[in-house]
């Protein structure tokens, strides 16, 4: 059942188009994601959808019966207000019911029946059984668990329930938001980047709870492992147009191009046929003669009733990113050993050890909170760790990406930001490299403080290709940028000669550019020698990757092989002296009850009474001690 629909629609400011005849339909419990380049108009959409703005022309539907939630829409938050209490405004009607139940409760128990008022009694008491059922069918008995599960599954922990909303920032706001807009369940669900300001584990908790969420949900998101896992079906929005496959991101992109061809070879066989028609219409009208004069008219004629095929739609230009390193470090890059931090009693990490070579690039992962970007900071001696030590290597040049990108000053224009930082260039190399990174013609002069998350991504980008670093620390470098900036800064990465850490949430980045994953924990690191899958994969089954992590150490084949022979060997020794000592404590234990007996003999007055007897009685108990101290020593031996 087809529970919201477009039809025609346009929008546009001023003289831009930036949706146009955008028609498509959604059915209950469709899960959709929506791609396309920044600026494209998918946010526009979204606004439209929830009435926030209207649009120029067409129609939307939205079933009547059907609840619409969006994020940005009716969940402004009460600055006075905890997380918990916010969460609460959710579940107002239950906490009326639970208010009805107990005021009941207290005129049943407090009030005297009186068998003249019976209706007024048997009136409380089906009141109390109506309110009962309905508190029940309702969730009441649920519904802070469930509070408790959302605000856990995003983020936040028990100690943050009660923090004031006036407190947190920006970021943590915006997933009070969502927490709020999850319990409110609506039946059609809008999320906008939902995945922006979530570490791994909250993201992986929302693709589960999204997954299974019973309503519809349409997503418009650049992580594309997160449309992989959640959607079924894609929407890309395109030069003001929507195109509508019915399969999840990666497998849409095969449709895509398919399509995209189809269109293609059809505009252009179309394009030569009327290129071929105005030729010989040309040629008509060059005879001059009547026949061939109403020739040429009738075949305009046709020509002009053609219904003409638009040219497919071509996704904007990428930013052409290239990391190069002026000069070439040592092999060790860096050695962190036994680093510590804490800010008063909040302890982000201690412990902490790793080394890093030439030419390796790596990922820092870890909870919100942890000490990520401070660890950056300590690399850059921005701050001070509490202890440890922390040593670059030589020629070692680091260049910074921020994701809060404070390097940039707000009251220059990008021109000047740019041309400050890096004053040898001339102003045709300047407009050059701004222009590979799309800042053309009189977009150079716009001020930093009127560009888009993404535009001020793209300067920080460029100013650090320009750096010409040999050790790049990158802090969430995806977080605002479309798929095709993502897909540029891969490539850029993958090419790049240099050394790189990355602190990133985007498992599809990951994947790809990635080879080594150091989680962030409170006492260390842990250590995988793989991409994101090869994480999450050895975190389930740790033994499962062990030969490939030793061909990573660089051992050879023959090596390994030498290597498991002498473990099995070890291995087999140890079982041996293990069966040993075994043995000789049972001989011990054996032979100490044979003492025993001896030594009671020995007090028996047929033996001590007897010199024959007590001679034979003293000699054997003589032979048994003297064998049971040499098992003592043999024991003690094979115990060391």
């Amino acid at each position: 059942m087809i529970v919201l629909s477009c039809k025609n629609i346009y929008k546009s400011y001023g003289i831009t188009d930036v949706l146009k005849n955008i028609t498509f339909s959604i059915n209950e419990g469709d899960k959709v994601g929506i791609i396309g380049s920044n600026g494209e108009g998918k946010s526009t959409l979204f606004k439209i959808l929830s009435k926030e703005i209207s649009q120029d022309d067409g129609e939307v539907f939205i079933d009547k019966n059907k609840s619409l939630g969006y994020l940005s829409q009716h969940l402004s938050l009460d600055s006075c207000h905890t997380i918990y209490d916010e969460m609460l405004l959710v579940f107002e009607d239950l906490q009326r019911l639970e208010k009805k139940i107990a005021d009941l409760e207290t005129k049943m128990n407090n009030e005297t029946y009186d068998i003249n008022n019976a209706d007024y009694h048997e009136k409380i008491i089906k009141d109390y059984g109506t309110a009962q059922d309905l508190y029940e069918n309702r969730g009441g008995y649920t519904y802070k668990g469930e509070i408790s599960r959302v605000i856990k599954g995003l983020g936040f922990t028990d100690t943050d329930f009660d923090k004031l909303i006036s407190t947190l920032s920006g970021g943590q706001k915006t997933r009070v938001a969502l927490c709020k807009l999850l319990l409110l369940k609506p039946d059609i669900l809008l999320l906008d980047e939902p995945t922006n300001h979530l570490d791994l584990d909250a993201i992986e908790w929302l693709e589960e709870y999204l997954k299974t969420y019973k309503g519809t949900v349409i997503v418009i998101s650049h992580d594309r492992f997160f449309l992989d896992s959640v959607t079924t079906a894609t929407f890309q929005v395109i030069n003001g147009h929507v195109n509508c496959y019915n399969a999840p991101y990666t497998k849409s992109l095969e449709l895509m191009k398919k399509d995209h061809d189809a269109k293609l070879k059809a505009y252009n066989l179309q394009q030569s046929e009327i290129k071929r028609q105005e030729a010989i219409i040309e040629k008509f009208r060059s005879f001059n003669r009547e026949k061939s004069i109403k020739r040429a008219e009738s075949r305009e004629k046709a020509l002009d009733k053609l219904e003409l095929i638009d040219a497919p739609d071509e996704e904007k230009a990428a930013s052409k990113i290239k990391f190069e390193a002026s000069v070439r470090s040592g092999y060790d890059v860096l050695h962190i050993e036994n680093l510590a931090k804490s800010y008063g009693d909040k302890k982000l990490f201690s412990n902490l050890s790793f080394d890093l070579k030439r030419g390796e690039k790596i990922a820092l992962i870890g909870e919100n909170g942890r000490g990520k970007t401070t660890l950056f900071k300590i690399i850059m001696d921005k701050i001070k760790a509490d202890s440890g030590v922390k040593v670059l290597g030589a020629n070692v040049n680091v260049g910074y990406y921020d994701q809060e990108q404070s390097n940039l000053n707000m009251d220059k224009t990008i021109l000047n930001e740019v041309w400050d930082d890096f004053p040898e260039l001339t102003t045709t190399e300047l407009r050059n490299v701004l222009g590979s990174f799309l800042f053309k013609g009189d977009d150079v002069f716009k001020d930093i403080n009127k560009l888009s998350g993404g535009e001020r991504c793209r300067i920080n980008l460029l100013k650090l290709m320009l750096s010409k670093s040999n050790l790049l620390l990158l802090d969430e470098p995806t977080n605002h940028l479309d798929i095709p900036s993502r897909e540029a800064l891969e490539d850029a990465i993958l090419s790049y000669d240099g050394t790189l850490i990355v602190i990133s949430h985007d498992r599809y980045f990951l994947n790809k550019v990635i080879h080594r994953i150091l989680e962030l924990e409170e006492n260390g690191v842990n250590e995988y020698l793989g991409n994101y899958n090869y994480y999450t994969e050895k975190k389930k089954n740790p033994q499962r990757f062990e030969s490939y992590e030793n061909l990573a150490s660089g051992k050879t084949k023959t090596q390994l092989n030498d290597e498991k022979k002498k473990k099995k060997a070890l291995e087999k020794e140890i079982k041996a002296k293990q069966k040993e000592i075994k043995d000789i404590e049972d001989k011990i234990s054996k032979n100490e009850e044979t003492l025993e007996k001896l030594q009671e003999e020995l007090c028996k007055e047929e033996i001590y009474s007897n010199p024959t007897e007590s001679e034979r009685v003293n000699k054997e108990i003589k032979v048994l001690e003297e064998t049971i101290e040499k098992l003592y020593e043999k024991w003690e031996e094979l115990s060391d």
